[in-house]
């Protein structure tokens, strides 16, 4: 039987392709005008989005190589990105790393055991979103700087400091996995504990591989935060050997009158590199997990 398709079916289509395109050109014409500018000669105008000369002097300079001019001059790299590209990844994994193992063992406790006062204390978890870590920031300052005289690498300026400040981010990687428990059914876990197992069995041998690809993106999410986090890194951080690459980017390429926007553009796509990666391997954690989660069930 030949289906019948309404007449306007074509113009549908048609408008559907159009804001599928316009939409991809709303969302990659910031990351073209910054792949531009970063491949753009020092003597190229900045308010210009028509690209001019083409050059390799910023890549160089972001990669911490000295760039030879034609004159035989030699500009050395100005900041050290790399460095504050490092620092960013090395806090992030921490951070991440401590995030999800407190997330998994909290989402465990409040979504399976039952004890005195845990609808009070997840109630307060819920809430504690809604404010954001601005408001904190004096406090967080004056807490590391006193503990820097009892514990030197817990003071400012430290990495520890900042990584042990991220794990504030807690809270929404255990409320996604707090989520993910509630929807897989307890009835293994009852037959294990009646067979012997204690809970940490329970959790390591039964639920972690259920839930997996929620792992991976409660890492993913608290990796993403914590590499583009920067109030808290600008107070916390002061040698330029220990800034972050937002902190870092901030301080010494946007300062008024001296807006190096080139520099900028190559160092804030080299910030992309780490992101993407981790994005990549967790997708494929993120398709392997939910493999198995099928044949389990």
């Amino acid at each position: 039987m030949a289906m019948v398709q309404p007449r306007n079916l074509h113009h549908r289509v048609w408008a559907a392709h159009a804001a599928i395109w316009l939409f991809l050109l709303v969302t990659l014409c910031p990351l073209v005008i910054l792949v531009l500018a970063s491949l753009q000669s020092s003597d190229a105008t900045t308010d210009s989005l028509i690209f001019q000369h083409f050059s390799l002097e910023h890549w160089y300079l972001a990669l911490d190589i000295p760039w030879e001019h034609a004159d035989g001059s030699i500009t050395p790299s100005p900041f050290p990105v790399l460095v504050w590209l490092w620092n960013s990844v090395k806090v992030a994994i921490v951070s991440a790393t401590v995030i999800v193992i407190f997330a998994t063992t909290g989402a465990y406790a409040f979504a399976r055991l039952h004890f005195p006062g845990r609808r009070e204390l997840l109630a307060i978890v819920t809430i504690l979103p809604m404010f954001p870590p601005v408001l904190a920031l004096t406090g967080i300052y004056s807490l590391f700087d006193q503990l820097g005289y009892y514990i030197v690498w817990l003071g400012l300026d430290s990495l520890w400091s900042l990584a042990l400040a991220h794990l504030g981010g807690v809270i929404l990687p255990f409320l996604l996995l707090m989520g993910c428990l509630a929807t897989i059914d307890n009835t293994p876990e009852e037959t294990a504990i009646i067979a012997g197992a204690t809970p940490w069995q329970v959790l390591r041998y039964i639920l972690l591989p259920s839930f997996a690809p929620t792992l991976v993106s409660a890492f993913v999410l608290a990796f993403l935060t914590s590499m583009g986090e920067f109030p808290v890194a600008s107070v916390l951080l002061q040698s330029i050997d220990r800034l972050t690459l937002p902190v870092g980017l901030k301080q010494h390429y946007l300062q008024p009158g001296h807006f190096l926007w080139q520099d900028f553009a190559a160092a804030a796509l080299l910030f992309g590199l780490p992101v993407t990666v981790v994005y990549l391997i967790g997708q494929r954690w993120l398709v392997v997990g939910q493999r198995v989660f099928s044949v389990r069930n």
